[in-house]
């Protein structure tokens, strides 16, 4: 009883010290003297901190130091940790064990001993508004003694980043992320511009069904753009290359891009241009895209008003329309988010200006089922370096189909598939659907190949009456009403005459 009164009175006293210290010292002595006890403890303090914070500058990116520390901590000293958070793997079958957040663990490097702390900063809120004044800051701590300063910040350092990256690049699970219009996120330094999920697709350059020498090229170009680092830095340019997808809808140009990314083992970026604000909201998420990704615009040419010409070619009326709406919006009424809008000149600044220079090894692609509607500016090379044509399918193509369908690579039936497959135009979609014998494995492959005869023979009809009904309907425009076509055919796309 004696000793705790006894620590009440001193603590009381204590108190009293300080808030006298606080209310009667002038501030100029207050500071100084405050620092002196600082000094002093740093000098009796046979200690060291490094502190590596989560974001670096700007908070553009995250900083590598940091990924690559909580890589290395999850995997050499989570067993040390109190609290720690628990995550599923790359294949969702393990478990990835991180240090918890103000949890601290120690570390062994040469006989040295080092604390780490995982320490987060919570914003403050402004007093009556639940807006945070701040945002979240994570960093950790490297507590070590000063002797040893050298060692830590030489090797130690060094080897936490190789370890954390050889960690990053095996337990590393790809993703499938698109940008997301909820205001909840466009707070761009409070929450990030994308949300993913985890990407599964299954489709390989082996199960693409497509002309195997044009196969051949793609997975050669892309063999050399991701060895390609020295080379882009010798020649200066942005590691980055533009491929651009065309042909018409169920050629496979989704399942092109995601074989890309199995071959790659790139991430997925699906950028969804329609919901982006402005130019600068663009920006925003170009550079919260990281590195050994793909990004992805699909239907281009759907996507507002990109498709057009620009001023140079277009007609005087035209141009006056322009100059009309713009004048309208430099008035103070008019719509702030009529004014803001992505514009052509500002995607091409995202493919290749200043700012796509801001990371490396990334992949841009652009799909469209009607390349002829683009402005040549947006797919010229150094944009789009590679067009790709996704076309209908060939034999070849069926070839690739058949023994991923049906586990066949001859059949007796492949010759009149052949020579259907010469006289139709018919996608590789439409194809698998033919050859789909989901549940009935045990069947003969030929039922599924005389069902795709079938559906080869019904639509040459319906292709050659359709040209059959184009010509008779254009020589009645041309005034040849009274003109008798006795026993028309159709042969290579030409009306002749039965005789």
């Amino acid at each position: 009883m004696a000793f705790s009164a006894k620590l009440t009175s001193t603590i009381g006293g204590l108190a009293i010290i300080w808030t006298m210290f606080r209310q009667f010292i002038p501030y100029e002595l207050k500071h100084y003297l405050l620092a002196f006890v600082v000094k002093y403890t740093s000098f009796m303090n046979p200690y060291d901190c490094f502190i590596i914070e989560e974001y670096a500058g700007e908070r553009m990116n995250r900083h590598e130091l940091y990924i690559a520390s909580k890589a290395y901590l999850s995997d050499h000293c989570s067993r040390r940790a109190r609290t720690c958070r628990i995550e599923l793997g790359k294949d969702s079958d393990r478990f990835l064990v991180s240090i918890g957040e103000r949890a601290e663990v120690t570390d062994y490097f040469n006989g040295v001993k080092i604390w780490w702390r995982s320490s987060l900063h919570e914003p403050r809120q402004n007093s009556g508004s639940s807006r945070n004044v701040e945002e979240e800051k994570r960093y950790y701590t490297l507590t070590f003694h000063k002797r040893h300063r050298q060692l830590v910040e030489g090797s130690y350092l060094r080897h936490v980043l190789e370890k954390g990256r050889a960690i990053t690049v095996r337990n590393r699970q790809r993703r499938l992320f698109t940008n997301n219009p909820d205001a909840r996120w466009t707070s761009y330094f409070t929450k990030t511009m994308w949300s993913h999920v985890a990407f599964h697709h299954p489709s390989t350059f082996e199960t693409l069904a497509m002309d195997p020498v044009k196969k051949e090229e793609i997975i050669s170009d892309l063999n050399e753009f991701r060895n390609g680092k020295e080379y882009y830095s010798r020649i200066g340019k942005a590691w980055k290359r533009g491929y651009l997808l065309y042909g018409p809808p169920g050629t496979g140009k989704s399942s092109m891009i995601s074989a890309i990314a199995n071959f790659l083992e790139y991430d997925i970026y699906d950028l969804e241009l329609t919901t982006v604000k402005s130019n600068s909201e663009l920006r925003k998420l170009f550079i919260e895209t990281t590195g050994k990704s793909i990004i992805v615009i699909e239907d281009i040419d759907c996507s507002l008003d990109l498709t057009g010409k620009r001023k140079g070619s277009k007609n005087k009326e035209e141009e006056e329309k322009d100059n009309s709406a713009e004048e309208k919006k430099r008035k103070p009424g008019f719509n702030e988010e009529e004014r803001e809008k992505v514009t052509l000149s500002g995607l091409l600044n995202f493919i290749d200006g200043l700012w796509s220079a801001c990371g490396e090894e990334r992949l841009l692609i652009f799909t469209t089922n009607h390349v002829e509607k683009l402005d040549p500016a947006l797919i010229r090379t150094g944009r789009m370096d590679k067009h790709i044509e996704m076309s209908y399918c060939d034999f070849e193509s069926f070839e690739v189909l058949a023994k991923n369908y049906l586990g066949i690579q001859s059949h007796e039936l492949y010759g009149s598939i052949r020579r259907l497959l010469e006289e139709v135009k018919i996608t590789p979609s439409d194809v698998a659907e033919s050859l789909m014998c989901v549940g009935f494995s045990n069947v003969d492959p030929g039922v599924y190949l005389e069902k795709l005869i079938k559906s080869l023979e019904k639509k040459k009809e319906t292709e050659e009456a359709r040209v059959k009904d184009d010509i008779v309907e254009e020589a009645h425009e041309n005034g040849n009403n009274g003109v008798k076509i006795a026993n028309p055919c159709v042969e290579n796309g030409v009306m002749q005459n039965g005789n």
